[in-house]
């Protein structure tokens, strides 16, 4: 018998915590998991998958234009952001369901309220219920960071973007990263008139310069306007609707809506860290060594709470080899968080796995950069001026491809495979080796000179 009520507690149901629960439970374990929201976490609740959906709504816009020159004629066309609002709204419940379902499945107790540690096994449930476990796993993910000025109240975050009564006819979004461009994208699309406002000069400061130039360009070409520099000095509701902005060396100006798209910050709070002695870092996040283990010998923590990557697919793999490591029969492994593929959903969309052409000239020397700079064979008949970008960055020494960056209509599928290329330490040569698939946008891979 067991000392404990459970081999394992999971506070968080999000991708990393589903996982590692059910994983864990495969192993035999018997686990429970805490949830004080909705089972899916950020992705499936808040996040990319109902963004994707988002951005398949908004291409349609586009779509709808090109189809002329391809012979289609479509009268009287409109949209109803409701219909897809609800729609989506709908298939997260859906997702939520089959989450649930494969937990209940595998025999995963759950606890559908807020959890926080009691003492070094302990969790105290908001019900006044308390419960023991052998190990315990923090996967409370992260949210959005919403900036202090005045009147910031009245702003929304990417979370209740998903819920809008209506499409606003003017919109501010704030922030450069890849959640803003994407919404600055997807809302451009559905006839809103967005202005994107930056801190900082630059869009996506992880990414390729390249891309990101390229990206700002079509931007602009589609309507977007950007204010680069700026910060909100205040928010007012005006007595007809909207808001009066004030944006430094501005002119006040009023909208429908306006978006803090700045960042993400850990869920720590309330969670009883202090109780177990669990060290933070300086963003407040939950320090992990390279198997997701804390400064506490059992209690682990895996996905955004620890911000190492912010990536969905990245809390999936840490809460799989916890779940391995711990309760398998196998040695114990740790998730490789270097050369992970990532992509923007933007109008076009980014794609991108390994080193920058600039952190690999640091980090390497000598590097030979490859590139294809075209418009796509759809582009060019429907008339749209647009043009598509990759480049490939190469050890110098010995060919070995270092990075792969995209800007192209559908980049993130194809940079899924060219990340296996990369990751597998596969060289230029390989790639030249391989026949194109013609015609095709993935053959300039293999015929960049």
């Amino acid at each position: 018998m067991s000392d404990y009520d459970f081999d394992l507690f999971t506070i968080g149901a999000g991708s990393g915590g589903v996982r590692a629960s059910r994983v864990a439970a495969t192993h035999g374990a018997k686990v429970a998991i805490a949830e004080e929201h909705r089972i899916g976490g950020t992705c499936v609740i808040r996040g990319c998958v109902p963004k994707k959906m988002l951005v398949y709504g908004a291409h349609f816009a586009e779509d709808l234009e090109d189809c002329q020159r391809f012979g289609w004629k479509i009268d009287g066309k409109s949209f109803d952001w409701t219909i897809l609002r609800d729609n989506v709204l709908a298939d997260v419940d859906r997702l939520e369901g089959a989450y649930t379902e494969t937990l209940e499945n595998h025999d995963v107790t759950i606890f559908h309220e807020r959890a926080e540690i009691a003492g070094p096994h302990t969790i105290a449930l908001a019900s006044g219920k308390s419960v023991t476990a052998r190990h315990i796993l923090i996967a409370t993910g992260a949210r959005p960071f919403m900036p202090e000025c005045q009147g910031a109240e009245h702003a929304i975050s990417s979370n209740e973007a998903f819920h809008l009564d209506k499409l606003p006819k003017r919109m501010l979004i704030a922030g450069g990263g890849y959640i803003a461009n994407e919404f600055a994208g997807i809302f451009n699309e559905f006839g809103t008139k967005v202005t994107l406002v930056n801190r900082s000069d630059q869009l996506l400061r992880s990414y390729d310069e390249a891309l990101r130039d390229r990206l700002l360009q079509i931007s602009l070409m589609k309507g977007i306007e950007f204010k680069f520099n700026t910060i909100f000095e205040y928010i007012k509701p005006c007595d007809d609707g909207g808001y009066k902005v004030k944006l430094s060396d501005c002119e006040e100006e009023v909208v429908d809506c306006v978006m803090f798209a700045v960042g993400r910050r850990p869920n720590i709070e309330g969670l009883g860290l202090d109780n177990a002695g669990v060290e933070l870092g300086e963003g407040g996040e939950i320090k992990v060594d390279r198997f997701s283990k804390t400064n506490i010998d059992h209690i682990y923590a895996v996905g955004d709470v620890t911000d190492r990557v912010q990536l969905t697919p990245v809390a999936i793999r840490e809460g799989q080899a916890f779940a391995d490591s711990v309760f398998g029969k196998g040695d114990p492994y740790a998730v490789d968080h270097s050369c992970v593929p990532s992509a923007v959903f933007s109008h076009p969309p980014i794609a991108a796995v390994g080193m920058t052409e600039g952190e690999a000239k640091n980090k390497l020397g000598a590097v030979r950069v490859y590139q294809s700079d075209f418009r796509p064979m759809k582009n060019v008949l429907a008339g749209r001026n647009e043009r598509s970008l990759m480049k490939m960055i190469c050890d110098a020494e010995d060919g070995r491809i270092v990075g792969i960056h995209m800007i192209a209509p559908e980049a993130p599928e194809m940079m899924q495979a060219a990340a296996i290329a990369v990751k597998a330490g596969l060289t230029k040569a390989d790639f030249d080796a391989t026949i194109a698939i013609h015609p095709t946008m993935a053959e300039e891979l293999v015929l960049m000179r």
